[in-house]
């Protein structure tokens, strides 16, 4: 599945953490930006981020089909992946942007 640049380097999905930070995952539940399959556990590395003003309401928009669950919010699924149309770049790409305005800590 790392055979583009989309499932290494942008984010698929947030996951949160037990101490309420966030992991940003590539398509591989991985930090985005790594390049392997190998297990990693992500409070080993400097990855994990507060994100601030991530209510109920910026959740919905952040997920793909409007899911409220903050504990994993994915921006995108197989069948509405950026890489698979126009329409779906342009979804994805309005989620980003409003990632992208998010403080973190």
């Amino acid at each position: 599945m790392l055979d583009d640049v989309r499932a290494v380097f942008m984010p698929y999905c947030l996951d949160k953490q037990q101490d309420g930070r966030y992991a940003i995952l590539n398509r591989e539940y991985k930090p985005v930006g790594f390049f392997t399959k190998e297990w990693i556990k992500y409070a080993d590395y400097p990855v994990l981020v507060d994100l601030k003003g991530l209510g109920p309401k910026t959740v919905e928009k952040l997920s793909y089909d409007g899911s409220s669950d903050p504990n994993r919010i994915y921006l995108y699924d197989d069948r509405t992946a950026p890489n698979r149309g126009d329409q779906n770049m342009k979804e994805y790409l309005k989620r980003l942007s409003i990632l992208a305005m998010l403080k973190v800590s």
